[in-house]
């Protein structure tokens, strides 16, 4: 689970208790952004969700856009987090990239309102919106590093290849997370990681 750890600046929670409030009104934040877009979001209508007080929401945010700030970056860190959990302990290469793929792809069908609230942010919280895709790159440019270091994969432009592969990452979860979701993760992720080995050249016979 990504640190809830999120709050306004001198408004992080002591408690397990304050945490666990603290989370309601992430998760609350989440579907009220993902459903109703930023500007049409209020915080009355992510205290109604989260079922807590108004005053709750001022004891550990300062405003709308700080919860959506801090929103954004929990998102990205919960990403983050369910993609290296999918990968399976002594998977190298191009196996890593399938499994953490595969990983994005479940939480992006179970989170669709993350390509809202995401897209949003480039212009309600240009910051985080970059931050989002500059560490999301970071991690896929380190682990291809680690693979052309193993012998795994070829060494190159790793920081050019990994955002070629995000982008790709973040349409395939448009398309078979949050579009259409009838297709096993894996089928897709096995495609794309067909790509990733094989290229689009015709194979000889």
């Amino acid at each position: 689970m990504a640190q809830t750890s999120a709050a306004s600046p001198g408004k992080v929670p002591r408690t397990a208790r304050g945490r666990e409030t603290l989370r309601k009104l992430l998760d609350a934040a989440a579907a009220e952004f993902g459903e109703r877009g930023f500007h049409e979001a209020s915080i009355s209508g992510i205290t109604r969700r989260a079922g807590t007080a108004l005053g709750s929401f001022y004891t550990y945010f300062d405003s709308k856009d700080a919860i959506f700030t801090a929103l954004v970056r929990d998102m990205s860190a919960r990403v983050a987090t369910t993609a290296a959990a999918a990968v399976s302990e002594g998977a190298t290469g191009l196996q890593r990239e399938r499994e953490a793929l595969v990983g994005f792809l479940h939480f992006a069908r179970e989170h669709k309102e993350i390509y809202r609230i995401i897209d949003e942010a480039e212009f309600a919280d240009p910051q985080s919106y970059r931050a989002h895709y500059e560490g999301t790159a970071t991690r896929i440019a380190a682990r291809l590093a680690e693979g052309a270091a193993s012998g795994t994969l070829r060494h190159g432009e790793q920081d050019v290849r990994a955002w070629a592969i995000m982008g790709m990452n973040v349409f395939l979860g448009l398309r078979f997370g949050v579009w259409d979701d009838s297709r096993p993760v894996e089928e897709i992720a096995e495609v794309a990681a067909d790509l990733l080995g094989e290229g689009l050249n015709a194979r000889s016979r």
